[in-house]
């Protein structure tokens, strides 16, 4: 074929070339290589009979070309070097190579330039510097061709903490101007974040021997990619990158794909490796610039030895380092089938990437949970998705090797699905982790916050699947949440959610809410407050995860009109308040020996799981950590000083329940009874021995919790990743007769508890019981306060109460 073309001239190039683009039986990268190739060949029978002596000039291919990657209809993008000993005989040689291209209609990108003209250019040019990292040597003068490239990479690699920071700015700028290719529904395959563009700066980077970009799967994506935009060119006849929805079935029959969601799916797989490996490419890079600039300071002051990376304590088995979130060395995920969700939840509540080599050793040890997921797994999983924004590269750092489909085995179907339809912004997995984003700024307003964030999660998990979407998902969220842990009637409000989340926002803006029927259909379907309460939420979530035309203050309205109309029908419903439980005989003991001895008594012990079984209909989360009884004697700032030695210890508090206890008859005093679960943020529970001597402390005023927890955190602060939604604090009206209860929903923090069991006490109201509990990242508290006579506070006392704690929580 070679001396077919160097002798037939232009029209022997173009029937040549138009035989190897109509051969079925060659397509993909074999194609693109022939087609270099035959052009190659075309090019050097130009050059060789333009120019008699090929010392001092020769032809290169630079760019796409340079790499071999010749599309149907890709440009040729040539570099006519030359050592500037003839200008003239150089500018009648270009007249030869660049017409018979031009007469062909080929699209040319040329230049001339000796090798210091070349070398100047790319250095004001990081376009023209990329495209040289490519040359690859056409015709005449070899030594020239290898001298450039030999010179280009040296510049390259010279000047690289300059260039890198440049190119990285120049893909964010592109990324922001396109959008990312692996959610668009007529994605520019070149131009569109973790498209062919984005895969060509990755080549640089390793060029520049500064970082490299993880390999496994990144040429396999680019070569799908190229596959594409081959099919696009010979579909439409056209130069261009942009896969137009008119022609994707058109391609996708070229590439022998089912239909165009099939084709979408795989450019869209595509794209997410080439945008993880960049992410993890552009971390890397930052990490080693930052190093490169700190090392000399080190070096003074610390003299010789490299310095040892800090590691940061996060979780158990979890730190940081560098920026990154990394495993402990002593951390074992063959053993410890919860690590990467712990990890992935501590990686999203700091606002810090998981690094590559963290997932990548949990993916390849990791085994499956067991069914059902013990109520750590379940925790994390709802800590995760409660961490807003970060939530989403943690996500992506799980799906890029295959931890959540081994997590979640459902999440396969929605993996990279297409949504035709103007209004959805992302694909169905992105759109699910949306909402759970969005779902995180709303748990302020409901009293479960993890089943609306798992209901967020699967809303949309019935899609793919035949028939409705709701129905359909509703049999997979119930299958889901049981083998997450929840028990039957969690499982049911979730499936629930998953069922209905359509129903409010198509009965608002399609039915007359001033028909008693519509909203008692509704209020049938929703079947308690709770449920509604969650649903409005998660309507809220969906409608603004999808896109800016789903929600408006219209919408907005309409929904909450009909959450009224359809609360004040349930109202008759809501239950009561439930009555005090009588002591057990373990909690009767510990308070008549707090009696005895007049000071804390405390048990400390292991708490195991419920058996897998377990179906009770019970609305309450499933305890995690150890099980804490302390019983007190009856005195002010109980639940401050309990709070604040927990936290001291570094005790993370999942339930929390205090109240006063009647004693037998003829035993005089009265005692508070604290029964907590408990977990360590990392390491092993302190002794309990330990515990009591630190509580006796601040009961008596000689250990000073505050100070303490300000010094600890002074020396080191706590990292804010996670922008959550502000506290909120509210009376619960007519909630009992006998106390004025005072809801808190906040974020969870070490020593939140203590905070606000000080504030209560500064207030000057007792706390006659109080019902905390954590769920996931989120605090749900409810404290019965009561003036010193022991009777509910005034309406505006009780106000100014709540109102002070929110502002200090806010603080």
């Amino acid at each position: 074929m070679h001396d077919e073309t160097k002798d037939s001239g232009p029209g022997g190039y173009a029937a040549a070339r138009l035989r190897l683009l109509t051969e079925e039986a060659r397509s993909g990268p074999p194609r693109r290589t022939a087609l270099a190739d035959l052009t190659d060949a075309w090019l050097g029978g130009l050059f060789a009979a333009g120019t008699r002596e090929p010392r001092g000039i020769s032809l290169v291919a630079v760019g796409g070309y340079g790499r071999a990657e010749l599309s149907p209809r890709s440009d040729l993008d040539l570099l006519l070097l030359h050592d500037g000993s003839d200008p003239g005989a150089v500018a009648a040689l270009a007249d030869r190579l660049w017409y018979p291209v031009w007469d062909l209609g080929l699209a040319l990108d040329h230049s001339v330039r000796t090798p210091g003209e070349a070398r100047r250019t790319a250095g004001e040019d990081l376009k023209v510097q990329l495209g040289l990292l490519d040359a690859r040597h056409l015709a005449g003068d070899l030594g020239l061709t290898t001298g450039l490239r030999t010179a280009v990479l040296a510049d390259w690699r010279n000047q690289a903490p300059k260039r890198l920071p440049e190119l990285k700015e120049l893909c964010a700028e592109r990324a922001e101007r396109q959008g990312e290719l692996q959610y668009l529904l007529e994605p520019d395959l070149k131009e569109a974040r973790g498209g062919l563009r984005d895969a060509t700066a990755l080549r640089a980077v390793a060029a520049s021997w500064l970082a490299d970009a993880p390999r496994e799967g990144l040429a396999e994506a680019r070569r799908r990619l190229l596959d594409v935009r081959d099919a696009l060119h010979l579909a439409t006849g056209r130069a261009t990158d942009r896969l137009a929805l008119q022609e994707q079935d058109q391609v996708a029959s070229e590439l022998g794909l089912r239909d165009a969601d099939a084709l979408l799916r795989q450019v869209y797989e595509a794209a997410r490796v080439i945008a993880y490996a960049s992410d993890v490419t552009w971390r890397e890079v930052g990490r080693v610039l930052r190093s490169r600039a700190v090392r000399p300071r080190l070096r003074a002051l610390l003299g010789t030895g490299k310095p040892t990376a800090e590691r940061s304590p996060l979780a158990e088995g979890v730190v940081e380092q560098e920026g990154e979130v990394v495993l402990a060395r002593a951390a074992r995920p063959d053993r410890d089938p919860v690590l990467p969700l712990r990890a992935a939840a501590a990686a999203a509540q700091a606002g810090l990437p998981l690094s590559l080599h963290a997932v990548r050793r949990m993916a390849a040890a990791a085994r499956p949970l067991p069914t059902p997921w013990p109520a750590e797994a379940r925790e994390q999983l709802v800590t995760l998705l409660g961490s807003g924004r970060p939530t989403v590269e943690v996500w992506e750092a799980l799906e890029a090797e295959g931890l959540v489909t081994l997590l979640l085995p459902d999440w396969e179907r929605v993996r990279c699905r297409p949504q035709r339809n103007a209004v959805h912004l992302w694909t169905v997995d992105r759109h699910l982790v949306e909402t759970a984003v969005r779902a995180s700024e709303l748990t302020r307003r409901v009293g479960r916050p993890d089943l609306l964030l798992v209901a967020a999660l699967l809303h949309d998990i019935g899609k793919g699947r035949p028939g409705d979407h709701s129905v359909a998902g509703e049999v997979i969220a119930r299958d889901v949440a049981a083998r997450i842990g929840f028990d039957h009637h969690d499982v049911t409000v979730i499936a629930a959610l998953v069922r209905h989340h359509l129903l409010l926002v198509e009965t608002a803006t399609r039915r007359d809410l001033d028909d008693p029927a519509t909203v008692r259909a509704v209020a049938g379907a929703v079947g308690s407050q709770g449920t509604l309460e969650l649903l409005h939420a998660l309507t809220e979530a969906d409608a603004l995860a999808t896109g800016p035309a789903a929600w408006s203050s219209w919408r907005a309205s309409l929904v909450a009109d009909l959450v009224k109309r359809v609360s004040a029908v349930l109202a008759g419903d809501a239950p009561a308040v439930p009555e005090e439980a009588a002591p057990t005989t373990e909690q009767e003991r510990l308070a008549l020996e707090a009696v005895a001895t007049g000071g804390p008594v405390l048990a400390l012990r292991a708490r195991t799981e419920p058996p897998a079984e377990r179906q009770e209909p019970s609305g309450d989360p499933e305890p995690l950590g150890v099980e804490l009884l302390i019983a007190v004697p009856d005195q002010p700032g109980v639940l401050p000083a309990v709070a604040g030695v927990l936290a001291l210890h570094r005790l993370t508090v999942r339930t929390a329940e205090l109240r006063a206890v009647d004693l037998p008859d003829g035993v005089d005093g009265s005692v508070l009874l604290l029964d907590w679960r408990v977990a360590a943020q990392y390491g092993s529970l302190p002794q309990a021995a330990r515990l009591r001597a630190d509580l006796v402390r601040a009961l008596d005023g000689t250990l000073d919790i505050a100070g303490r927890l300000a010094e600890r955190d002074a020396a080191h602060p706590r990292r804010r990743g996670v922008v959550a939604p502000p506290p909120r604090v509210t009376v619960a009206p007519a909630a009992s007769r006998h106390a004025t209860v005072i809801e808190v929903r906040a974020q969870d923090a070490p020593g939140l508890l203590f905070r606000i069991g000080r504030a209560l006490e500064d207030a000057g109201v007792r706390v006659r019981s109080a019902h905390a509990s954590t769920l996931g990242a989120n605090v749900v508290d409810a404290f019965y306060v009561t003036q010193a006579q022991g009777v509910p506070l005034p309406g505006d006392e009780a106000a100014g109460v709540a109102r002070k704690l929110e502002e200090m929580l806010r603080a």
